[in-house]
């Protein structure tokens, strides 16, 4: 047990530390945030994320020096329990804030769905890692896959979280791209949704469909579904160029800005940073996307390649979404931002991805790889 470790703390210096320092940027910015956010102290917000960011950093550590053929051998088994909890939140879930989402374990309520994607992303590894490129492209090796994301998209969107769902599919249906499937497939998907569109819409739930008409005139209820994105969307503007200054936020520190500790945390740092504030943040942010790329270009292996790709698309998504969102650009549908949002499921299991990429960045060539992903 004791030459065990040694050997893992032997493989250290294997890690890609500049990942490892700009996700640590990343979310130092998030500490200072959760200062603001809550007046100027590190209680409520600050101390439990600082808290839950060093456990996860440990446990991101292991995972970047386990051999890449461990998260192989156990990507079905870490799948199939993900989707047992997963099914667990919809017989006996906490109920919170109108959605059953969360699971109490131990006194810790879990967000369940969050795990769910690395679990996704390593099973399509998995499963695409196996194939011969030439299968790929036949419709019958295209159906596991699918199921594959299909299962577990039904239950979270059951729950309900729409862009938890939405950032779910995309992922896998970016992986499924990468690993060669046919364009005509994604037209064809593509072509379905559409027409599917006003089926959906009757069976979304009343606040889904009072996101999605807020998005398109947020001012036709400016003290009910359209206040969040407004008051948003002042608190930006209101930064200018250079912010108005660390703490002196007013739609912060006055409490017009709702839910600014989680899915709102951008505009905070928007407020009191300003355009350039902002702009160093989403740098950081394409930093980090443009490392996972390179891993995954670089990977010696299909299933390291589809595993870098997949944390990276995931990273991404979220990314997008929640600027998006905050800005007006996208309806509000509760997107966190990676490493920066409140949230103990959110902060664990995005540091967890990171340890997949770092795991992947280890095992990979300072070359160009095969044509396994298609970019």
């Amino acid at each position: 047990m004791y030459n065990r470790h040694l050997s893992l703390l032997s493989r250290l210096p294997e890690v890609n530390w500049f990942i490892v320092a700009i996700m640590t940027a990343i979310a130092v910015i998030g500490f200072a945030m959760m200062v603001s956010a809550g007046g100027g102290g590190l209680h409520p917000w600050a101390a439990p994320q600082i808290s839950r960011f060093a456990l996860a950093f440990v446990l991101m550590l292991i995972i970047a020096l386990l051999p890449m053929h461990v998260l192989m051998d156990y990507a079905y088994v870490i799948y199939f329990l993900c989707l047992a909890v997963l099914i667990g939140v919809d017989i006996m879930g906490h109920i919170g804030m109108g959605a059953k989402r969360w699971l109490t374990l131990g006194g810790l309520n879990l967000q369940p769905s969050e795990f769910m994607k690395l679990a996704v992303i390593l099973v399509l590894a998995r499963y695409f890692q196996q194939l011969h490129p030439e299968d790929i492209r036949r419709f019958q090796f295209l159906i596991p896959p699918a199921l594959l994301i299909i299962f577990p998209a039904i239950f979270i969107l059951r729950e309900p979280n729409l862009g938890t769902t939405t950032i779910l599919m995309s992922v896998g249906g970016i992986m499924c791209f990468l690993a060669g499937v046919r364009w005509r497939y994604f037209i064809g998907l593509a072509v379905g949704g559409i027409s599917a569109f006003p089926i959906v819409w009757h069976f979304m739930h009343d606040y889904q469909k009072r996101r999605v008409l807020t998005f398109l005139d947020p001012e036709q209820d400016p003290l009910g579904a359209g206040y969040n994105i407004l008051q948003s969307m002042i608190a930006i503007g209101s930064g200018g160029a250079f912010g108005k200054g660390y703490l002196q936020g007013s739609q912060n520190q006055l409490n017009f800005l709702p839910e600014k500790h989680t899915d709102f945390i951008f505009t905070m740092l928007a407020e009191e940073f300003g355009f350039f504030g902002s702009m160093l943040l989403l740098g950081l942010y394409a930093v980090l996307l443009a490392a996972g790329l390179t891993v995954a270009l670089r990977s010696r292996s299909t299933f390291g390649a589809m595993l870098a790709a997949g944390v990276t698309a995931l990273l991404f998504m979220h990314i997008l979404i929640n600027c998006a969102m905050v800005m007006g650009m996208l309806p509000v549908v509760g997107v966190p931002l990676p490493l920066m949002s409140y949230g103990g499921s959110i902060m664990v299991s995005t540091v967890l991805a990171i340890g997949l990429l770092l795991n992947a960045s280890r095992n990979s060539e300072q070359m160009p790889m095969r044509m396994t992903l298609k970019l």
